[in-house]
């Protein structure tokens, strides 16, 4: 598989997992992460098949669903800390704000054509190796349609308001990881500013191409 086809199944598969709808607090802090997984998972499916405007790829169609919808079932701040690394620490309290959004908008520009693949695809997720008093579990699943079932765990922890996820595994290769080696090498050539006018650089390029 090459960079860009695990890129688009990266982000298709975290939107798959990630656009079900929020859920009361009370639920939310309630439901097993598996389940979740499961939950959610289901309800995307549905969601994007009935969506017109997400299957043709429209931006602001899926800005918006991964505002409303992503936030609420994910970590993104530690996902965005764990990336950049130990440079997190140092990063000022804008610095912080704007390397969180223009990771954001990376991860959904680079690759929301995927969403309009979605068809037949159905989620199969393990049996849940954790216990009880288990705050940190990884859910393991793999992605069921045309061709081999494809991999994908999800790293999740538990919070005040449910369990979040802050990473995620596509045939074997962590989001974070992926992007920290990257983020590393920017950020001692640039510095955090250099790395967040990369980023903002990259997202401008793509979103010029999305309108062209």
């Amino acid at each position: 598989m090459n960079r860009r086809t695990l890129g688009h199944l990266l982000t298709a598969t975290l939107g798959l997992a990630l656009l079900g709808p929020a859920m009361s607090f009370a639920q939310a802090a309630d439901e097993a992460p598996d389940a979740l997984i499961r939950r959610v998972s289901s309800e995307v499916l549905d969601a994007i098949k009935a969506d017109k405007a997400i299957q043709a790829g429209e931006m602001n169609r899926v800005l918006a669903l991964v505002d409303t919808k992503v936030m609420p079932n994910v970590n993104f701040t530690r996902m965005t800390a764990s990336a950049v690394g130990r440079s997190w620490r140092q990063a000022t309290a804008e610095q912080k704000a704007r390397l969180q959004q223009e990771f954001k908008t990376l991860l959904i520009r680079t690759y929301s054509g995927a969403l309009s693949q979605v068809n037949d695809q159905k989620l199969n997720v393990k049996p849940l190796r954790a216990g009880p008093s288990d705050t940190d579990v990884t859910v393991r699943t793999e992605v069921l349609g045309r061709g081999e079932p494809v991999q994908l765990d999800y790293r999740m922890e538990k919070t005040p308001t449910g369990w979040k996820i802050y990473d995620l595994n596509v045939l074997g290769v962590w989001l974070v990881e992926t992007y920290r080696t990257q983020f590393a090498q920017e950020i001692s050539a640039k510095g955090i500013d250099g790395l967040i006018a990369s980023m903002a650089q990259r997202n401008q390029t793509n979103a010029n191409v999305t309108k062209s």
